[in-house]
């Protein structure tokens, strides 16, 4: 029998419709200037071209994380810039600079937001999450469907090495030009939605190119108070179609300020740390002698976790130095209904910005009754129990011994075939969530 968790979550795109509507339209255009071959021919939009710190598998160019100057606050005025405009445009969903916020007195200082337009204004998800790993679907709402005037801009390398940015550039459809456009449910001011390789269709699954070009973007950005998220299936992704997400914010988040104990530095001079006092679980990635160094760690232990169907968030901090990665089993727990009705009556989703302290309540009554204590007892029923979190960090730094090539493959592997359960938390992990687990949604 198939548990079901009802949630509903917010939408990120004006054009999140139904599939009978896109059906109906018919072959004659969509009418709505979106990114697939039906309008994206001769379309154009603005192009930042970052300078890329290190060429992959080269020795040229080669720099510390640490000599990397921020690039002249260009791309976060860009952003913000760009981000203001489509407000005006009226693009958004509801005003999130309307919302009230505030810092919750305790150590770490959560943050409540009351934000009950992402509550007001839903729809139901277009699939049923049964697996961290999950073949594209082109029928579902993916974001080749997003009306250009919500793309701010497409985020590529430079050609000769430094940083340009052209207001008005052909989209190379051959070469599949990663994206940044607005999460029309914004959490926080300026947030938007990085889209890697856009065209090419990925699912929600992360790899080394494409964590790179979201440390790419935190240097790039320049601004401690900007950083990107990342949520798996399973971790409260609602759309199965490769992005990350990122938004200003500042104060420093609560998961910032948790003490860490080192586990070990790896011979690219990596550390990996354990958090420490924190209710979630997690490991923190920093150092490494090129950013390609840290990239390439963090990415073999997202597709470790990818292809053990263990879901996962990943938040980057510091502009790219800091990145917290944070294995949650709550999905599962709420389909086993070991989640408390009080907590479950909140709504909240805990993804990657709720589990690094940003609290975003959608009832007056949880706002006002926020909590340090409150804000605990809903991320200890994220994190994973000690001894399950060993076993994962087992896997974790075995992957990263072995390197990515072996795991890679069996990922490919899985987007077509059941999962091998070959050890212990496959198992497990395995067995909840084809009961049901990880978002398997139904309408309310």
């Amino acid at each position: 029998m198939m548990l079901g968790i009802k949630r509903v979550p917010t939408v990120v795109s004006n054009y999140q419709k139904d599939e009978t509507e896109e059906t109906a339209r018919g072959s004659g255009g969509c009418g709505k200037n979106c990114l697939r071959g039906c309008c994206i021919p001769g379309a154009k939009l603005p192009l930042y071209a970052f300078k890329k710190l290190n060429k992959i598998g080269g020795e040229e160019d080669v720099l510390p994380v640490e000599d990397k100057e921020p690039a002249v606050a260009f791309l976060d005025s860009l952003i913000l810039g760009e981000w203001e405009d489509r407000m005006q445009r009226g693009l958004f969903r509801y005003d999130v600079t309307a919302c009230e916020t505030k810092v919750i007195p305790g150590e770490y200082g959560f943050i409540a937001q009351l934000n009950e337009g992402r509550h007001l204004k839903k729809r139901p998800t277009e699939f049923c999450v049964d697996k961290v790993l999950q073949p594209f679907d082109g029928n579902k709402f993916n974001f080749t469907k997003v009306g250009q005037e919500e793309v701010l801009f497409q985020f590529e390398a430079s050609g000769d090495g430094e940083v340009q940015f052209f207001p008005s550039a052909p989209i190379d459809v051959e070469n599949a030009p990663s994206v940044v456009a607005i999460n029309v449910s914004p959490i926080e001011y300026g947030h938007v939605l990085l889209i890697p390789r856009i065209l090419e269709c990925l699912p929600q699954r992360i790899d080394r190119d494409s964590f790179l070009l979201a440390l790419y973007m935190a240097v790039e950005a320049g601004n401690p108070y900007f950083r990107l998220g990342y949520n798996s299936l399973g971790a409260f992704a609602t759309i199965n179609h490769l992005h990350f997400q990122a938004y200003y914010l500042a104060v420093p988040f609560p998961i910032e300020k948790a003490p860490t104990k080192k586990i070990t530095t790896l011979n690219d001079e990596v550390i990996i740390s354990e958090l420490l006092n924190y209710p979630v679980r997690g490991l923190v990635f920093e150092g490494g002698n090129t950013l390609q160094d840290l990239s390439d760690t963090v990415s073999d232990a997202c597709i470790c976790l990818q292809v053990n169907n263990i879901p996962y968030n990943v938040l980057i901090s510091d502009c790219g130095k800091r990145i917290f990665l944070l294995p949650q089993c709550y999905a599962e727990k709420q389909a086993l209904g070991e989640v408390s009705p009080e907590l479950l009556d909140t709504q909240v989703n805990p993804a990657v910005w709720e589990i690094s302290g940003h609290m975003v309540l959608k009832r007056r009554k949880d706002y006002d009754e926020a909590s340090d204590e409150n804000a605990w007892k809903l991320l200890a029923e994220v994190s994973l129990s000690d001894e399950r979190f060993r076993e994962v960090n087992e896997l974790i730094f075995e992957a990263i011994a072995d390197g990515e090539d072996s795991i890679e493959n069996t990922a490919d592997t899985m987007l077509k075939e059941p999962i091998e359960e070959k050890n212990t938390i496959a198992k497990s992990s395995h067995r909840t969530m084809v009961a049901g687990t990880q978002e398997c949604l139904v309408q309310q």
